[in-house]
């Protein structure tokens, strides 16, 4: 399969050109770069422009759409949309047939159930963790309440 090129017609009968990817099988457009080790199932499209990172797997029959910057080590399930500008950070999962919007941005470590659906332009960040919480230092300067005897 290495260097396969492969021409796709759309319904309006422009001609595009993709390479399959070696490792999956999936199709790449011209001038997306997709990491070495990363896996692109088949009916995978993966269009010009977009950047997947390495150790990823994409699963069959996604489309990631012009100019999508996904993050090393992301999991994106089967029938995944990702629109074109969106920006998926490390170790990002997202589940099968979700929907992600153009220029939406995902930060590192979300993970979003199947069937999920991210409007055009939303942020989603990870939740933040007990570890990040400031300290009672920090709070040093507020008094708690007293609390009545009942």
């Amino acid at each position: 399969m290495r260097n396969t090129i492969e021409s796709v017609e759309d319904d309006a009968g422009n001609v595009a050109t993709y390479r399959r990817h070696a490792n999956g099988g999936g199709l790449v457009g011209r001038g997306a770069k997709v990491g070495k080790s990363s896996v692109i199932k088949a009916a995978t499209y993966v269009e010009a422009g977009a950047r997947v990172g390495s150790g990823c797997r994409i699963g069959a029959g996604s489309w990631i759409d012009r100019k999508v910057h996904i993050g090393d080590h992301a999991v994106i399930g089967d029938a995944v949309y990702v629109g074109a500008g969106a920006v998926l950070g490390n170790r990002v999962r997202v589940g099968s047939h979700s929907r992600i919007g153009a220029r939406a941005q995902i930060g590192d470590g979300v993970r979003l159930h199947a069937d999920s659906t991210v409007p055009e332009g939303a942020v989603i960040s990870a939740a933040i963790g007990p570890s990040s919480h400031p300290s009672a230092d920090a709070l040093s300067g507020h008094k708690q309440p007293k609390r009545s005897a009942a």
